[in-house]
């Protein structure tokens, strides 16, 4: 299973993202980790060019919101991508809110996987139940 990871926007928390990088692989997925600082446009080209079926993008300094808005808009241009499993974690606002509301906007975002400040391991798990769920695993 193809994954493609790394941090969205001008978020630079790449222990993080080493974290993550190796997780997935110790979990047998074949990572292509973009690093730090990512555009959104630069995640699809990467799962277009790997034929990647997860692509789970990170942030931690809550700049995702952002971001992620564009995520419907973006994978209607990649049409190769419709069974893209969209997975995004860490902490995704700036401030606070109630957990169910900020998942609930990313996954209208577009996002299969929305994990709000939930630890690596209960994520991973929440992925691979859905991969699961789709016979993808």
């Amino acid at each position: 299973m193809k994954v493609i990871t790394g941090v969205v926007g001008n978020d630079i928390h790449v222990v993080a993202n080493r974290l993550i990088d190796l997780s997935l692989r110790a979990r047998g997925y074949e990572v292509f980790n973009l690093g730090v600082n990512t555009h959104l446009e630069e995640f699809f080209d990467a799962a277009v060019e790997t034929g990647a079926e997860v692509l789970m993008i990170s942030s931690l300094n809550g700049e995702a919101e952002g971001w992620g808005r564009e995520v419907k808009l973006l994978k209607s241009r990649y049409r190769t991508l419709d069974d893209l499993l969209m997975m995004i974690g860490g902490n995704l606002v700036v401030g606070s809110g109630r957990t169910e509301d900020i998942v609930a906007r990313y996954k209208n975002y577009g996002f299969d996987i929305v994990c709000h400040q939930v630890d690596l391991n209960t994520g991973l798990d929440m992925l691979a139940e859905l991969l699961q769920e789709r016979g993808l695993q």
